[in-house]
Order: structure tokens, then sequence, then C-alpha cells
């Protein structure tokens, strides 16, 4: 493969800085985005444009429980890695195991892994990175079933 080549098959790729909105900024680089579960809000730390789609980075957060474990899925990627800044919760995953990640601990979970969050924290803030930047998520029957 010629260097040519190479470069005509790489996303481009582009740097990109997140923050929050201050008194003397115009606009906030972080918005609010649409997201998986409706008690959670998404921030978009713009990682999937500046990326060309290769990887996705954002904060999730919620200041209310969910009243109902989500439910057995798993996601359409390479691999979902999160890293609980505020809070816990509690999941379970198809190899049986369980565990409450709190702050400051983190997980990987490669595609296809079948899981379910069980419960959470009143107050709940996880930065979740996803590589393709295009996470589906697929619903799926317990694997205990």
């Amino acid at each position: 493969m010629t260097m040519n080549e190479t470069e005509q098959s790489a996303p481009t790729m582009a740097q990109s800085v997140a923050t929050r909105k201050k008194a003397y900024a115009t606009e906030e680089s972080a918005p609010a985005v649409p997201g998986r579960r409706k008690y959670m809000k998404y921030r978009d730390l713009g990682v999937s444009a500046a990326s060309g789609g290769e990887m996705r980075a954002q904060i999730m957060s919620t200041t209310e429980s969910p009243s109902e474990p989500t439910g057995w899925h798993y996601h359409v990627c390479d691999g979902q890695f999160v890293y609980v800044l505020k809070g816990w919760v509690d999941l379970s995953f198809e190899d049986g195991s369980s565990i409450r990640l709190k702050a400051n601990e983190s997980l990987y979970l490669p595609g296809g892994f079948r899981h379910q969050e069980i419960a959470t924290s009143k107050e709940l803030e996880i930065l979740e990175v996803a590589v393709p930047a295009d996470l589906g998520t697929v619903a799926c029957e317990s694997p205990f079933e």
C-alpha cells in the first residue's frame, strides 16, 4: 500500500476541546445531545467529529434513579469504556457476574457483550467512550432464560 492510499483510507482527524459555558464564553462547546436513556442527560465532547467517526466520548449524568432496570442489551461497536465520575451504577453481565461500579472506577466492555443496568445512585455522572462513534444498542433476552 502506498502512502497516498493510506492517506485516502484514513479518516480526517482534528483537535477538539470541550468546555462548559462560562461567564466570558459565548457558547458551550460540549452541548447536550439526545441519548439512549430518558432519565439521563448526555453531553457531546466533540470527539466524534474530531475523529471522523472513529470514536465517541460523552458525559452521561442524571439527578434521578431509574424506576426499573434497563433490560438486557448489547452494543454494536468494537468496544465501550465507561469511567464513573460521580455516584455508582449496578450492572449485571452475561457471564453471571454483577458489579457496583463507583466513582473513580472504570469498565471496558467488548462489542456484543450482553449486560443490563440494575440501579444507579440518584446523582450519577459517567464518561463514556465508544469505538466507533456510531454505537448501536440492541435489546436482547436474558442470557439466563
